[in-house]
């Protein structure tokens, strides 16, 4: 499969990624490499990688507890501090295996150790492969506020390797597919219309849809590296889904949300706020709403969990000046960025997602 060239980096798939890697290692002089990983994949997925690294180097294991809840500057302190203590200097290889979590916060430590030092991305979920392991964006979460503290720098490369979704729960599969549903959504109609029979999806041909939303997000990515224009489109249903995120990882009463289940209802309001803007018709508003509700099951929201969402909106870091920035489709397959929405059309979304 055709290697694909992001900005400074490549994003390899399945075998020619350690080709590129041994030969990586090769033609660089580093000093030590790290593994970086938390407790899923160094029990699932190492004993798959390790056998194919090709090198003479000390090879460092640092695990940490795997879940959203750990993914923050408290992990980086003693992940920073046992780098330290093993010897790593500016001239040693991070690489990180692993999902989002891994991906999000081994990238910001390798960025910020010494300054920096060299990273590699070995995505083991879907959602890490089609998302968060491509564009360039690291880091951690402050509280309940997602991916707050955080640096944009690209890896030398990323290497997506759809063996590793092997041991993947299909709860975790279903995660990443929301964001390739946003891909089509987004970008690319016909992609989008491609998942409109989800139980009718041949498999076999993962590889090819996986490699068609990396695609898609590097074109957008390419387009607009520091998300000031273009990129923003990809944040069509996160403004939403990201205050659910976070929310339901905060409050002990309720059942924390993987981060697809929490953007696909940010799709369902956030398509039902493009409806009622005119900007996409009613038609497909209902399909995209009955598309995704036949994939992800309803999240139960009580009265009293709305305003504490709204309050967490006002902290998004895509606000500018105080002002709730979205991206909205405008038909599917194209995006209208920049758009302010009124409070009050937030809380129709929900009632009517609840109907």
């Amino acid at each position: 499969m055709q290697s694909i060239q992001a900005n400074n980096y490549p994003v390899h798939f399945n075998g020619t990624g350690y080709e590129k890697l041994n030969q990586h290692l090769k033609e660089n002089k580093y000093s030590n490499l790290f593994i970086i990983a938390d407790t899923n994949t160094n029990e699932h997925c190492l004993s798959k990688f390790l056998p194919l690294l090709e090198t003479d180097l000390t090879v460092e294991i640092v695990e940490f507890e795997a879940g959203e809840i750990n993914k923050n500057i408290e992990t980086c302190i003693e992940i920073w501090k046992v780098l330290t203590e093993l010897g790593a200097d500016r001239k040693t290889l991070i690489i990180n295996v692993g999902g989002g979590v891994v991906t999000d916060l081994g990238g910001f430590v390798a960025s910020t150790f010494k300054r920096g030092v060299d990273f590699i991305h070995v995505p083991t979920t879907l959602l890490s492969m089609v998302d968060a392991s491509v564009g360039g964006k690291n880091g951690v979460d402050l509280g309940n506020l997602k991916n707050q503290i955080g640096v944009i720098n690209t890896p030398k490369m990323v290497i997506v390797d759809t063996q590793y979704l092997e041991t993947v729960p299909q709860n975790e599969m279903r995660s990443g597919l929301a964001e390739m549903l946003k891909h089509g959504l987004i970008f690319d109609k016909a992609y989008w219309e491609s998942f409109l029979d989800v139980k009718s999806i041949n498999y076999d041909d993962l590889d090819e849809l996986i490699h068609r939303s990396v695609e898609i997000k590097n074109i957008i990515v390419m387009q607009d590296p520091t998300e000031k224009n273009i990129r923003k489109a990809l944040n069509f249903g996160h403004t939403l889904g990201h205050a659910i995120e976070g929310y339901f990882l905060e409050n002990e009463a309720k059942t924390t949300l993987l981060h697809g289940e929490a953007i696909a209802v940010g799709m369902i309001l956030e398509s039902y706020i493009s409806w009622q803007k005119n900007l996409i018709s009613k038609e497909e508003y209902d399909q995209i709403k009955t598309t995704l509700k036949s994939i992800y099951d309803d999240v139960v929201f009580e009265e009293n969990d709305i305003d504490p969402i709204l309050e967490l909106l006002i902290h998004d870091k895509k606000n500018e000046y105080g002002t709730i920035q979205f991206a909205l489709i405008e038909g599917i397959g194209k995006i209208k960025i920049n758009q302010s929405v009124e409070n009050e059309l937030i809380l129709k979304a929900f009632e009517d997602y609840k109907s």
